[in-house]
């Protein structure tokens, strides 16, 4: 992924407003991001731990998400398994839910994907993160298939955000 600057991020929002984007909480250290191991960039809100934003280059252009966190239940001690980069964990992936895009989200409607908590598949799909034991199922494909696999996943979460 190519590096964003804070004017980029802001401006790549699709599901909230401008003065919406233009409040919420950015990192301060986007110089010191993986970018070359990103596929996407996600954080969550330290002031707002309920929210989370997730930004991608998708069919040339960036798009970000707004979203957020489910309220907790007992299902999160449970082993989950991301729908983004099929890496499974004991409590470490949320129900994350986008408002859709448009007219569609000011009337409530929403889209919702089980996702790594951290926002961080795009180092599990590299291993260069360790989910723990069995958090990467042993699959045949190489990683280049399953970047390719978690960016066609999140184009579909995107897809259905902004349709």
């Amino acid at each position: 992924m190519n590096p964003l600057t804070e004017q980029d991020i802001r401006a790549a929002f699709v599901n909230c407003s401008k003065g919406e984007a233009k409040r919420l909480n950015i990192p301060h250290d986007l110089a010191d991001r993986p970018w070359s191991d990103l596929d996407f960039f996600g954080w969550r809100d330290p002031q707002a731990p309920d929210r989370a934003y997730l930004v991608a280059e998708l069919d040339g252009r960036v798009q970000a998400l707004a979203l957020r966190n489910s309220p907790s239940g007992s299902w999160q001690t449970r082993r989950s398994m991301c729908s983004l980069c099929v890496t499974t964990h004991t409590g470490g992936v949320s129900l994350l839910v986008a408002p859709k895009a448009g007219k569609a989200g000011k009337q409530g409607n929403s889209v919702g994907a089980y996702i790594c908590s951290d926002l961080a598949c795009s180092l599990y799909v590299r291993g260069k993160k360790d989910a723990g034991i069995g958090g990467r199922p042993h699959e045949t494909l190489t990683v280049e298939e399953k970047i390719e696999r978690t960016m066609a996943n999140l184009s579909a979460f995107v897809a259905k955000v902004v349709a």
